[in-house]
């Protein structure tokens, strides 16, 4: 089995604090395998990580966390940004499109932008996986809903540190019983269901951390932009 930590966030995200450098060195002291960064609507930073990671010992998972119509989708394994605010639907097809999978981090909280709310059960089940432990839940009940669900789907289930500072990175994952250590061998492996979830809850104090300085970063980014 591998350990996978799928959803993670750089400078690059309007809401990340770390380069690069800090989240695949981190990956790698806590001994994963393998690391997608999925920055908010930016897979530059994804690329670049997935061109380093060998240098760390990681395998690198190119991806992002893509802003449909109706919520947050990530998408892994393609080599070409997806646009935000497309439909649900045209989302997943333009994942798909790329050869990728489609992930739903955090579907039944509302508060961050999760999909369930807004789709239909069948929509939803037509994800390839469900992230049925997010680290940065301040309580268990959506991570609880998301695992109920996926199982009663059959679904495939991913966990995700949600990290947006590179300490919390490796704070929840997947691990994928892939058949090579590769890229495309643990997306294989996820689609087919191969996967367990391991997952500790952020503590409140970082989670908190983590907000209060994603939107500092986002004030001074809105104002940089009026002076652009």
């Amino acid at each position: 089995m591998l350990t996978v930590e799928l959803h993670t966030h750089s400078a690059l995200s309007h809401d990340g604090r770390d380069p690069v450098d800090l989240l695949l060195e981190q990956a790698a002291a806590v001994g994963l395998d393998a690391i997608a960064i999925t920055d908010h609507d930016e897979i530059d930073a994804s690329i670049e990580a997935a061109e380093l990671a060998a240098d760390y010992g990681l395998v690198g998972i190119v991806g992002m966390e893509v802003t449909s119509a109706v919520g947050h989708i990530l998408a892994l394994g393609i080599t070409e940004p997806i646009p935000p605010g497309l439909s649900y639907d045209d989302t997943l097809e333009r994942i798909h499109d790329q050869g990728g999978i489609a992930v739903i981090p955090h579907p039944f909280q509302k508060s961050r932008h999760g999909v369930a709310p807004h789709i239909t059960a069948d929509q939803l089940a037509s994800a390839d996986a469900i992230e049925v432990y997010n680290s940065r839940l301040f309580t268990g009940r959506s991570n609880r809903q998301a695992e109920q669900f996926a199982i009663e789907r059959g679904l495939p289930m991913t966990a995700g540190s949600d990290a947006h500072i590179s300490e919390m990175v490796g704070q929840a994952i997947t691990e994928v019983g892939a058949e090579e250590r590769s890229a495309d061998a643990i997306l294989t492996a996820i689609r087919m269901g191969r996967t367990s979830v391991i997952g500790h809850r952020t503590p409140w104090s970082i989670s908190v951390r983590q907000f209060g300085g994603g939107a500092k970063r986002r004030a001074q980014r809105a104002v940089r932009g009026l002076f652009e």
